[in-house]
């Protein structure tokens, strides 16, 4: 069992902007915000929703409540955000990832990861932590999720030159996951330089 959240890999990819590969419990990060894996009615009952809830306290779910009651459903592209009630963190930014099976899991999976670094940056922030979105409950391949992963972050990093964003952070909970993810972070886009 991890006992604090651990730097496993690093790699400057501009002069700005670190990005960090984790091993630990994405609701002790103290980044500007995380990343919740939810799904498009933002009930989070389960899985890494289920604990950013319990630990975040009854404002998330409130709050994620209300916001699809104003905004309706959550799409791949446009996560919803929330505070982040008790947690270290200031917001919590609500990714819907693809079901494994659903179809065009890759391209879903791609632009949830791409909204939710969009949203950081138009919400202002400088650091952002992100879960491994869909790998859980959601059944999607690690293996294939992280090279999504890790190319969406590079992609966006590349187009969108004048982020606000100083650190990125992937964290992960479980070694299975630690594993897969430490494999296959040389041999994606994110690596590239700016």
């Amino acid at each position: 069992m991890v006992l604090m959240n651990t730097v496993l890999a690093e790699k400057q990819i501009s002069s700005a902007l670190g990005l960090q590969l984790v091993q630990g419990d994405i609701t002790e990060e103290a980044t500007d915000a995380i990343v919740n894996a939810a799904n498009e009615f933002l009930q989070h009952g389960g899985g890494v929703a289920g604990v950013i809830s319990r630990r975040g306290g009854p404002a998330i779910q409130g709050e994620s409540d209300a916001w699809v009651r104003e905004h309706g459903p959550v799409s791949h592209s446009e996560p919803a955000y929330t505070s982040a009630g008790k947690l270290p963190c200031r917001y919590v930014i609500h990714a819907v990832g693809p079901v494994w099976g659903e179809g065009d899991e890759d391209d879903k999976l791609a632009q949830a990861v791409a909204g939710s670094l969009r949203l950081a940056d138009r919400l202002g922030l400088s650091s952002l932590s992100l879960p491994a979105i869909s790998t859980g409950i959601f059944g999607f391949p690690r293996e294939r999720a992280a090279s999504v992963i890790f190319r969406a972050m590079g992609d966006y990093f590349l187009q969108n030159p004048s982020s606000g964003l100083k650190q990125a952070r992937l964290v992960l909970f479980d070694q299975a996951s630690v594993d897969v993810f430490l494999e296959v972070w040389p041999k994606y886009g994110v690596l590239r330089t700016c």
